[in-house]
C-alpha cells in the first residue's frame, strides 16, 4: 500500500510540473478535490474539475472520484462528475472496483441506472457488477444488469476462487437472490476453485435453506 501511494504521488508531481503547476499547489488541489467528493461538496468539485483529473486515484484509498462518490453516497457530486465530459465512468480503483460495481454493492439503483445509461461496462474480466449485486442481495440491480447483457455465470479470477454471482448469493445468505438468479438461467452445477457448487457453498456457510432451494431448482430444471 505504501509503495502504491508513493507511485501515485510521483505521478501527480510529474503531471503537475508538466502543466506548470507547483507540486505543493497540485497536491493541495488534489486533497481538496477528494475531500469535497467525500463530503458531497458539488460546488468545490465543480471548481476544481479541469485542475484535477477526476479519473486519477485518490492518494488516500486509491479510488477515482466517481467510485468514491458512490461509496460515500455523494449523489450531488456524482451528478457533477457524470456530466463532466472528462470523467471515465469505468475508471477503476486500485483494487479493481468500478463505480458500477460499487453502486451494485451499495444498493444504489439510481447510480447504477445512470452509469449504465452512460455506457458503464456491465461485463468485465474477473469480478463483475453482477457479482457485487449478488453478494449484497440486490435483486433489482441484478435484474437491471441482466437486462443490459450481464453474463450470468461470469467467474471471478482463479486467484479469487472462480465464484459465479449465484455462488456469491449463496455464500452471503441471500436466498431470494440465489433463487432469482437460478430462475434467470444461472448454472447451479458450475464449481468454484475448490470444486464446490453453489449449493455446497451455501451448506459450507451454514445456509441450509439456500442449499435446499438450489437443489430443488437444479432437479426441476433437469
Amino acid at each position: 500500500m505504501m509503495t502504491r501511494r508513493i507511485v501515485l504521488r510521483s505521478i501527480l508531481l510529474v503531471a503537475a510540473m508538466a502543466a506548470g503547476v507547483t507540486p505543493a499547489l497540485a497536491a493541495d488541489q488534489t486533497a481538496d478535490f477528494f475531500r469535497a467528493v467525500q463530503m458531497d461538496d458539488a460546488r468545490t468539485v465543480r471548481s476544481l474539475l479541469g485542475k484535477v483529473d477526476p479519473n486519477q486515484a485518490n492518494p488516500v484509498g486509491g479510488e477515482p472520484a466517481l467510485v468514491l462518490a458512490v461509496r460515500e453516497g455523494a449523489m450531488q457530486v456524482f451528478d457533477v462528475l457524470l456530466r463532466h465530459p472528462g470523467t471515465n465512468v469505468d475508471a477503476p480503483a486500485l483494487n479493481g472496483n468500478t463505480a458500477l460495481m460499487m453502486a451494485a454493492y451499495k444498493h444504489n439503483k439510481t447510480a447504477a441506472e445512470a452509469l449504465v445509461a452512460k455506457g458503464a461496462a456491465v461485463n468485465r474480466p474477473g469480478w463483475t457488477p453482477l457479482h457485487y449485486a449478488a453478494a449484497s442481495g440486490d435483486d433489482d440491480i441484478a435484474r437491471l444488469l441482466l437486462a443490459h447483457g450481464a453474463r450470468i455465470d461470469a467467474q471471478s479470477p482463479p486467484a479469487s476462487g472462480k465464484f459465479t454471482p449465484l455462488m456469491m448469493a449463496a455464500r452471503e445468505g441471500h436466498q431470494d437472490t440465489a433463487v432469482f438468479l437460478l430462475g434467470q438461467g444461472a448454472d447451479p452445477q458450475l464449481k468454484n476453485g475448490e470444486g464446490l457448487t453453489a449449493a455446497e457453498i451455501a451448506r459450507k456457510a451454514d445456509h441450509a435453506a439456500i442449499a435446499t432451494a438450489l437443489d430443488k431448482g437444479t432437479k426441476s430444471s433437469r
